[in-house]
C-alpha cells in the first residue's frame, strides 16, 4: 500500500513537473522581448513536444504503470497511445538535434547566420521533424510493419477488455522495425549531435588562443576571462549532450537487443526504469537547455517573483506619485543648493549629493523614466 502511494506521487510530481516546466519556457519566450528571437524557435517547438507529452501520453503511462500494464480503453486507443508516445518522443529527439545545428551556424559563421536561418527555413525545418515524426510513428503501427507477422497489434481486443488475461497495451517490436527506428531517430541524430558540439568546441577553443595571444603579458584579466569562457563552454557542451545521452542511451540499447532478440515480453521493470528515464529528458529540457542562457534565467525569474518591466514601471509611478503628494514638515526640509530642490528626508537619513541628483532627475523626467524602462 505504501509503495503504491509513493509510486503514485512520484509518477504525479514527474508530470507536473514536466508539465510546468515547459509551459514556463512559452511563457519566457512569449512574454520577453530579448527571448523573442528565431532562434529560440527550436526551444519553443521543443517545449510544445515534451509539454504534449506531458499531457497526452505521461497520465496513460503512469496509469499502466500503476496498473501492471493493464489498458481499459480497449487496443485502438491503446495504438494511438503507442503512437503518440512515439512521435512526441521521436520529435523531441529530432529537435534537440536541429538546436545543434542551429548553434553550430550560428557559432561557425556568425556574419551569414541571419540568410542561412531565415523564418521559412526554420518553419520548415519544424514542419519537416513532425512530419517525420508522424510518419515514423503512426504508419509502422497502423499498418502492421513493426510486428514480426505484419498485422496490426491491439485490434483483438475492446474497451473494458482487460480483465482478461494478456489484456495489456502492448508495443510489438520486429527486429527490422527496430534497427531502422532506433538508427534513423537515435544513433544517428546522436552521431550528429556529437560531431556538432565537438566543432562548437572546436571554435570556442580557437576562439580563446586568439584572445590569449592578443593579450598583453601585463593584463591577465582578459587571459583569466577567456580561460574562464572555455571552462564555462565546455561544461556546457558536456550538460547538453550528456543528459541526452543519459537520458536516452539506456533505453534504445534496451529496445535494440530486444528487438533483434525477437524477445516479445521484455522484462517489465526493466523496460519501466529505461522508458521513465527517456521521459526524464522531458523534464530535463525546460532546465537545461534555456538555463544555460541569461535572458532566460532573467525571464524566468520575472515570471515567477512576478517582476518585469512592466512591474518596475508602475512601482516607479507608484513612488513618484506618493513622493509628490506627501506633505512635507518644515524639521525634515533641506534645501539642496546645487540644484535648487528640497530634499525631504530627515538629516540622519539623507542622501549622498549623488543620490539626490538621481532623484531630482527622477521627479522632473518622467517621461525618460518610462523609455528606459519600456526598453527593459
Amino acid at each position: 500500500m505504501i509503495s503504491t502511494a509513493l509510486r503514485w506521487l512520484f509518477l504525479v510530481s514527474f508530470i507536473v513537473v514536466t508539465i510546468g516546466g515547459n509551459v514556463l519556457v512559452c511563457l519566457a519566450v512569449g512574454l520577453s522581448r530579448r527571448l523573442r528571437r528565431i532562434a529560440n524557435c527550436f526551444v519553443v517547438s521543443l517545449a510544445v513536444t515534451d509539454l504534449l507529452l506531458g499531457l497526452l501520453v505521461l497520465p496513460f503511462s503512469a496509469t499502466l504503470e500503476l496498473r501492471s500494464g493493464h489498458w481499459p480503453l480497449g487496443g485502438t486507443l491503446c495504438n494511438i497511445y503507442v503512437s503518440l508516445d512515439v512521435m512526441f518522443c521521436t520529435a523531441s529527439i529530432l529537435t534537440l538535434l536541429a538546436i545543434s545545428v542551429d548553434r553550430y551556424l550560428a557559432i561557425s559563421a556568425p556574419l551569414c547566420y541571419p540568410r542561412r536561418v531565415t523564418p521559412p527555413r526554420v518553419a520548415l525545418a519544424i514542419t519537416t521533424i513532425w512530419v517525420t515524426s508522424l510518419a515514423m510513428s503512426f504508419l509502422p503501427i497502423h499498418l502492421g510493419w513493426n510486428t514480426a507477422d505484419f498485422r496490426v497489434q491491439n485490434l483483438d481486443w475492446g474497451i473494458w477488455d482487460e480483465v482478461e488475461e494478456g489484456r495489456t497495451c502492448r508495443f510489438e517490436w520486429h527486429n527490422n522495425y527496430v534497427l531502422l527506428d532506433a538508427f534513423g531517430t537515435f544513433y544517428l541524430p546522436l552521431l550528429v549531435m556529437c560531431g556538432m558540439y565537438h566543432c562548437i568546441f572546436q571554435i570556442a577553443r580557437k576562439q580563446v588562443r586568439r584572445i590569449r595571444a592578443a593579450t598583453p603579458s601585463f593584463a591577465p584579466t582578459a587571459s583569466a576571462a577567456a580561460t574562464a569562457r572555455e571552462h564555462k563552454a565546455t561544461v556546457t557542451l558536456a550538460a547538453v549532450l550528456g543528459a541526452f545521452i543519459i537520458c536516452w542511451f539506456p533505453y534504445y540499447t534496451f529496445f535494440t537487443c530486444m528487438g533483434i532478440g525477437a524477445e516479445t515480453n521484455p522484462p517489465t521493470t526493466a523496460h519501466s526504469v529505461v522508458l521513465w528515464l527517456g521521459y526524464f529528458n522531458s523534464v530535463v529540457n525546460p532546465i537545461l537547455y534555456p538555463a544555460l542562457n541569461r535572458d532566460f534565467r532573467r525571464a524566468y525569474g520575472e515570471l515567477l517573483c512576478c517582476r518585469g518591466p512592466r512591474w518596475r514601471h508602475i512601482s516607479t509611478t507608484i513612488c513618484v506619485s506618493l513622493r509628490k503628494q506627501v506633505p512635507l514638515s518644515s524639521e525634515h526640509r533641506d534645501t539642496d543648493l546645487t540644484n535648487g530642490h528640497t530634499d525631504t528626508l530627515p538629516k540622519r537619513e539623507r542622501a549622498s549629493p549623488l543620490r539626490r541628483a538621481m532623484a531630482a532627475t527622477l521627479l522632473t523626467r518622467p517621461g525618460k523614466i518610462q523609455y528606459t524602462l519600456d526598453r527593459d
